[in-house]
């Protein structure tokens, strides 16, 4: 069976209408199915993590976000490797390879959570294996980024990344449901006694991890039947790293990268156990999973359909919207008491300004697929690599935003000091954006398709 195409020309049109499109779009339709359950499995633990207690298990508060942060630290670090495995072993040993692999920890955990006894270590590594889900997002961009024109970059990778997204949401929007129910009876194992005050019922916390093994098991031959691969100029390990990281646009995309993809990924692992540390000891506290995944899909879904916008707009304009909104959703937090209630009055509130943070994070998470390959459009190849070099440093959102948010309720009661940090971060981020991508003469801009300045843009788009 042939793994490599012997011709790609994505910008030739001829080629692409006849030849190239159909291939390009199935690949992209494949690979975003099997990228939705490799989000799902990354975040899984921050779904499970806040049903551990109430199980028996007996982690503090800090523990459990070490839990929620590993996935993000082991997923920046695979997403490093994956960076460079495309150019060399091509789309479909990649991605079929990488699918597999999340079966390891699906298993591994749907043990663990049936045993009391099983230690703290063993989860810290079942959450480091479950960076396999957030480790290949750099082998599927740059894949995808290949097999489009340029015109159409914008839409296929925000649709790709936006659906794939919705693996986030769907593991906490899932988890409540399928944990309550003997799937296939005995074959999954015994049931646990979940115990929240006077209410007392069995669940079966393994299924929240099983029932991902199917989808990746068809998902895997999916993409070693249907994927081919790409022949791209090998260059070597070093001189990859050396373009990236001599060129000081590299790092600029870093920064506003980790303010878009690493507040969504951040936020969407520390969101649950938030409102547990914050809202959970008044009476009728809420259940974290019944609210935690609106926020992932709200980004997941204006980052699907931002793709067009972007083209036309330019990802320089939408980062900009990103930007101030997250920094205005950092203020509303601070001192909308959202972060220090005394009652469970302010609950509602702190939930809207996390969701207002989920969109716009995933707006800008959308303006950066279009961005970057134009920041580094005299090298589509080099284009492609930021795109998995960005994302590797983006995915430590988890790791970052759960440590720094956990160690802020642990040792100051709250975490205003955390959004005070971030909203210094994304004013840094959104002046970088502004001073060498959208103003009027910028060293490296994005208009869009439509021309003219942001001002220009908004004024238009907004009516004022």
């Amino acid at each position: 069976m042939k793994t490599w195409l012997n011709k790609w020309q994505p910008e030739n049109e001829d080629f692409w209408k006849f030849e190239g499109s159909a291939h390009a779009n199935r690949t992209l339709w494949i690979t975003t199915f099997s990228l939705i359950f490799s989000f799902a499995t990354w975040f899984v633990i921050s779904a499970v993590v806040v049903r551990l207690p109430n199980i028996g298990f007996s982690f503090d508060t800090m523990q459990l976000f070490w839990l929620t942060a590993m996935p993000g630290l082991a997923g920046g670090t695979f997403r490093f490797i994956h960076t460079f495995l495309i150019p060399i072993y091509g789309t479909r040993h990649t991605i079929t390879i990488s699918t597999f692999l999340k079966i390891i920890p699906m298993i591994w955990l749907g043990i663990a959570v049936q045993d009391l006894s099983t230690p703290y270590s063993h989860f810290l590594l079942i959450s480091i294996l479950c960076g396999f889900g957030g480790g290949d997002f750099s082998s599927y961009m740059p894949s995808t980024s290949l097999h489009f024109p340029k015109k159409l970059q914008g839409y296929a990778m925000g649709i790709q990344a936006g659906i794939g997204n919705f693996g986030v949401s769907l593991t906490q929007f899932v988890t409540p449901w399928i944990i309550g129910l003997a799937t296939l009876g005995t074959l999954t194992g015994n049931t646990q006694t979940f115990k929240k005050g006077e209410v007392v019922k069995d669940i079966w916390l393994q299924n929240s991890a099983y029932w991902y093994i199917p989808f990746l098991i068809i998902a895997g031959i999916l993409c070693w039947l249907y994927l081919r691969s790409i022949r791209i100029e090998k260059p070597s390990i070093g001189g990859m790293l050396k373009n990236m990281t001599d060129n000081k646009h590299t790092w600029f995309c870093v920064i506003t990268y980790m303010m878009t993809f690493g507040s969504f990924s951040g936020f969407s692992a520390a969101f649950p156990l938030m409102i547990k540390t914050i809202y959970g000891g008044f009476e009728g506290a809420p259940d974290p999973l019944k609210y935690a995944f609106y926020g992932p899909l709200i980004g997941s879904l204006i980052r699907a359909i931002m793709g067009k916008s972007s083209d036309k707009l330019g990802g320089s304009f939408w980062l900009m919207i990103s930007g101030i909104g997250l920094i205005a959703g950092s203020l509303l937090l601070i001192f909308g008491g959202f972060l220090t209630p005394v009652s469970l009055d302010k609950f509602s509130g702190f939930v809207w300004v996390m969701l207002f943070i989920f969109l716009m994070a995933g707006i800008g998470n959308a303006a950066t697929f279009r961005q970057y390959p134009i920041v580094f459009a005299f090298s589509p190849r080099q284009g492609a690599q930021i795109l998995g070099w960005t994302g590797a440093w983006a995915a430590y959102g988890p790791f970052i935003f759960s440590s720094l948010i956990g160690a802020a309720i642990t040792s100051y009661g709250n975490a205003k000091i955390f959004f005070w940090g971030a909203l210094i971060f994304y004013a840094i981020a959104t002046w970088l954006n502004w001073h060498y991508y959208t103003r009027k003469g910028a060293e490296r801009y994005d208009w869009g398709t439509k021309g003219g300045t942001w001002w220009d843009k908004a004024k238009d788009t907004w009516g004022k």
